[in-house]
């Protein structure tokens, strides 16, 4: 794990509270199966594999607060581009504690499923990115402008890491979302039903 020390390093608008990540911080619980799940040799890797280099601060996109009294976050943070983004462009990886089941915090509204067939999540309640910052889409847009999808990432010594990224949607078959997302537009996903099912469900 790597963090950013030092205010002129941080993000605008960072909160003091949150550790502002370079890269995942992973669990000591994690298993040797979950690691070589997550660490792979780039010898082993489908040859159509593309592997990316990142780095942040992201300057792509801006954490903003939210004044609009309409929007469900209105008093909180949103994400939103710092410049023009493309269709199906990389926009920044969703950072934060790489965890299995034994650790997991079920009253989290950060913790996004890094695989589920391993059990693994990337919760960035108390440490991550910038990624954490981005609203879902409803009450706010018809639709989302972008996903989270699978990337691998290069950390040297012959090494990959899996992790999550977000991705401005694809242009699609009418290339309807052609012009990507706009400079100042709100970056937003769609967190999923079932995470709205839990959140509404009563308290016991």
């Amino acid at each position: 794990m790597s963090s950013c020390s030092g205010g002129s390093k941080l993000p605008k608008d960072w909160p003091r509270d949150i550790l502002y990540l370079l890269s995942p911080s992973y669990s000591n619980a994690l298993t040797d199966e979950a690691h070589k799940f997550i660490f792979l040799s780039k010898l082993n890797l489908p040859s159509n594999t593309e592997v990316r280099r990142v780095s942040g601060p992201h300057t792509n996109v801006k954490i903003t607060p939210i004044s609009d009294t309409f929007h469900p976050a209105h008093g909180q943070f949103g994400l939103f581009a710092g410049q023009h983004l493309s269709p199906d462009t990389l926009i920044l990886p969703y950072l934060g504690y790489v965890h299995g089941k034994a650790d997991t915090d079920e009253n989290s509204d950060y913790d996004l499923s890094l695989d589920r067939d391993h059990a693994l999540g990337v919760d960035a309640s108390k440490m991550g990115n910038e990624a954490r910052f981005i609203n879902d889409y409803r009450s706010i847009s018809a639709n989302p402008n972008a996903e989270f999808r699978d990337i691998s990432i290069d950390i040297g010594k012959g090494l990959v890491e899996k992790r999550i990224g977000v991705f401005v949607l694809s242009a699609g078959k009418s290339g309807k979302r052609a012009k990507g997302i706009a400079k100042g537009e709100e970056i937003l996903v769609s967190y999923g039903k079932g995470f709205w099912t839990e959140r509404l469900k009563p308290k016991e």
